[in-house]
């Protein structure tokens, strides 16, 4: 409507009364706005995008201010849960968890994230680790990320102890005795891969001819020989027999190496649904 006629509407209006034909037009007073197909919408909107959420997860090892930087914005990423790779769920709190960051992960339960036994364990609550595993006995041997034990969780908590109270630091070491005591809070046992040995397996290994189409072994900053994507970092293995390894204490995932004269050759990756063979290049 132009002024003219707006105007006049207005003043009918008053009267009760309308233009002719003006509430009844077929045309909308408004033209509805056509959505422009050069809007920028996120790959994954509605979905938080996974660059994000791993960003997050990774910086909960190590990084209070970028944390912050992205949980201040938008605080449910305090609830971000990644899988590196083959099952192995780590969330923001579980990383700052494992490492003894009592900050990073105090700043999270502030921010609304979901602590677990392994962070309780971590931050020296001894009451709340004996109720939860009292009132779920063999709970204690559950691993948490990466394969990492209870008890290992409690070790780390010593991380931050020139930043902690008194009280805080006695409540931690009774619950490192407390776990120690059970017997087996400390996880699962494997076999010994001495560092003469590790050397066998290091390599580069390839199943296609594309650039990334294979794996890295390597050692990684816990001293256990890790596999990752070709070039990255990778998750710990677990030796549980001869040339045999679990990924991180997923039970459902086996590497298995092929040797000649005692060299390495190949390696083999089963899962439940794909067996993937990687030459050793």
């Amino acid at each position: 409507m132009n002024r003219r006629v707006a105007l006049k509407t207005y003043s009918l209006s008053l009267l009760g009364l309308t233009l002719p034909g003006l509430s009844m037009s077929k045309e909308p007073f408004v033209k509805q706005q056509e959505l422009s197909k050069s809007l920028d919408i996120p790959k994954h909107y509605p979905n938080i995008p996974p660059e994000i959420i791993s960003e997050v997860v990774g910086k909960s090892h190590s990084d209070l201010e970028r944390v912050k930087q992205l949980v201040d914005k938008r605080p449910e990423l305090s609830r971000s849960v990644w899988e590196w790779r083959f099952g192995d769920f780590e969330s923001a709190i579980g990383a700052a968890s494992h490492v003894g960051r009592r900050d990073i992960a105090q700043y999270l339960m502030e921010k609304g994230a979901r602590a677990t036994l392994f962070t309780f364990a971590m931050l020296g609550h001894i009451n709340v680790v004996k109720a939860s595993i009292e009132a779920n006995p063999g709970i204690e041997k559950t691993m948490g990320p990466h394969g990492i034990s209870l008890l290992d969780h409690a070790y780390a908590g010593e991380r931050m102890k020139n930043e902690m109270s008194n009280t805080e630091i006695e409540n931690l070491e009774r619950t490192i005795d407390y776990l120690a005591n059970l017997g087996n809070a400390g996880g699962d046992s494997y076999i010994e891969v001495t560092p003469e040995e590790q050397q066998k397996y290091i390599g580069d290994y390839k199943y296609g001819d594309g650039e990334k189409e294979g794996f890295t072994v390597g050692v990684n900053m816990r001293k256990l020989l890790s596999l990752g994507p070709i070039g990255g970092f990778g998750g710990g293995l677990y030796k549980t027999g001869e040339n045999t390894f679990i990924y991180n204490g997923t039970p459902s995932v086996t590497i298995s190496f092929e040797t000649e004269n005692n060299a390495v050759t190949s390696l083999k990756i089963t899962d439940p649904e794909v067996t993937v063979i990687a030459k050793k290049i």
